[in-house]
């Protein structure tokens, strides 16, 4: 469940693509390639896309055209780019992609692909949120595919999706089958009119709740975030200013790397795999876990 690398090794560098988007599907998908094939130059043999990075984030209003942007999968140009660059880099690589599995039927969904190009899976996002400006379940479909991990070429990983890692059951779901990386790629950010009063809390909140994963899980943890203030010309306002500051934590919740709120980076860190082994042995949460006793996590609520 847990193999290292390949010839033994386990060290692995992990490459987070943290940028901004245009207008044009087909110049993100050509910004990401080139920051991908950047990472590979650095080493990176992991690669992770943000959140739906070949759109602005289009869920800040409810407007049918922009299912326009949905994609087949593993049919589309997205992925079909994504796997030939994997082969031809010999590396693995995570995508979110803006689904299209039918008519009427569209998913927040993340392609895993490894080093010789196959397609391994793809996980569905499972929580689907409605706050203003983050209209997703006008568009997708909560996700079928349950929590998964896969055995890359490079160690085994789990991948969730924005929303998803702000729920401890995901990441321990996930963690479970193996996973020693979960991925969450994402497009989070500020109000505007909110950030002087609740910025610094809010983005507290987010990074605090994935640095736990880490530590309950015995993991690694990659956030990938968008930057860029996107106001669509649709809907006006003030937008959202994405936060940036995507990281990647260590095995007992430390910030292993950081990046910028405001600037487009390659961020690549080099991680130890045999560090989940023995993280997971000195603090041994799964062994102590009352599996006897948690039934009533699958209720809505306690009365």
């Amino acid at each position: 469940m847990t193999a290292p690398a390949p010839s033994g090794k386990t060290q692995v560098k992990l490459g987070l693509i943290q940028t901004h988007a245009s207008p044009d599907p087909a110049e993100n998908l050509a910004r990401q390639l080139a920051l991908i094939e950047k990472a590979a130059d650095a080493g990176a043999q992991i690669v992770c896309t943000q959140e739906l990075f070949r759109s602005p984030y289009f869920c800040q209003s409810e407007d049918h055209a922009f299912f326009g942007l949905a994609e087949e999968i593993p049919g589309g140009p997205s992925t079909q780019a994504l796997m030939a660059l994997a082969k031809k880099r010999g590396i693995v690589l995570v995508g979110s992609l803006f689904e299209k599995r039918s008519a009427g039927l569209y998913h927040n969904t993340a392609v895993i692909i490894d080093a010789d190009g196959s397609l391994l899976g793809i996980y569905r996002k499972m929580h689907i949120p409605d706050d203003p400006l983050f209209y997703e379940k006008f568009y997708f479909t909560p996700g079928d595919t349950g929590f998964r991990a896969w055995q890359t070429r490079y160690g085994r990983i789990g991948v969730l999706v924005c929303w998803d890692q702000w729920y401890p059951e995901g990441a321990r779901l996930t963690a479970l089958q193996g996973a020693q990386i979960l991925f969450y790629p994402t497009a989070i950010g500020w109000h505007p009119s909110e950030k002087a009063e609740h910025g610094v809390n809010q983005h507290g909140a987010w990074e605090t709740i994935q640095r736990s994963h880490a530590v309950a899980n015995g993991c690694y943890v990659a956030a990938i975030n968008r930057v860029g203030h996107e106001i669509l010309p649709s809907v006006g306002g003030a937008g959202i200013e994405f936060w940036g500051q995507s990281f990647v934590a260590g095995t007992s919740g430390q910030l292993l790397a950081k990046a910028s709120a405001d600037k487009e980076e390659v961020l690549i860190v080099e991680i130890d795999l045999a560090k989940v082994d023995e993280t997971r042995t000195h603090w041994p949460f799964f062994r102590d876990r009352r599996i006897d006793a948690y039934g009533d996590l699958t209720r809505r609520f306690i009365d």
